[in-house]
């Protein structure tokens, strides 16, 4: 099946239902678990753990190029998209496992909203925003398209973190579609 991308006009047409996301509570849309490179299983529940990440992902044995022992980086346990984002890029909710983040939440996940350090309850887990920038790669650009791939990647896309936020967990817990999502003050 041939899948239409939208072009940069398409998809910044998009923009203000994407600024138009909640601040402090949000939804849980979609979990997504990557036991095998290059496979992707959506849950209906998962379990967030601060040493394994969300279990039954590989994460942690598929390890990290950016350390040292090229084990796997703490900050990068958890990769989140924006709900809305996906929404408007994938065009349909089947093709939002292939962006290839576990969880998928419906909260401004922006830099001004999240800084680095911030923490949200998911469930019953709690798990505090990375500093390290979760980016866009050539495998994202071949699902979504080059467009997709520069509209992610503009300064306002970063600062929006259009591509998503890296997190770790602080608190084990539990994780399930339709939980709420809280800003932690």
């Amino acid at each position: 099946m041939a899948v239409n991308h939208l072009d940069m006009n398409g998809l910044e047409a998009g923009i203000d239902y994407i600024l138009d996301t909640p601040d402090d509570k949000g939804l849980v849309h979609m979990i997504v678990s990557r036991p095998e490179t290059g496979i992707r299983k959506i849950l209906k529940s998962a379990s967030l753990d601060t040493i394994e990440g969300l279990i039954g992902d590989n994460w942690k044995d598929r390890g990290s190029s950016s350390t040292s022992d090229k084990s796997a980086d703490p900050e990068t346990q958890i990769t989140i998209m924006n709900s809305r984002v996906i929404e408007l890029i994938a065009q349909s909710n089947d093709r939002w496992k292939l962006a290839g983040d576990q969880l998928f939440i419906e909260i401004d996940i922006s830099r001004n909203n999240l800084p680095p350090g911030s923490k949200l309850k998911v469930g019953s887990a709690v798990i505090e925003v990375s500093g390290k920038p979760h980016t866009g790669c050539q495998k994202f650009s071949q699902r979504f398209g080059l467009d997709a791939l520069k509209f992610v990647s503009t300064p306002m896309g970063q600062e929006l973190c259009l591509r998503g936020i890296n997190a770790r967990v602080m608190k084990s817990g539990i994780v399930t579609v339709g939980d709420v999502v809280n800003k932690v003050f």
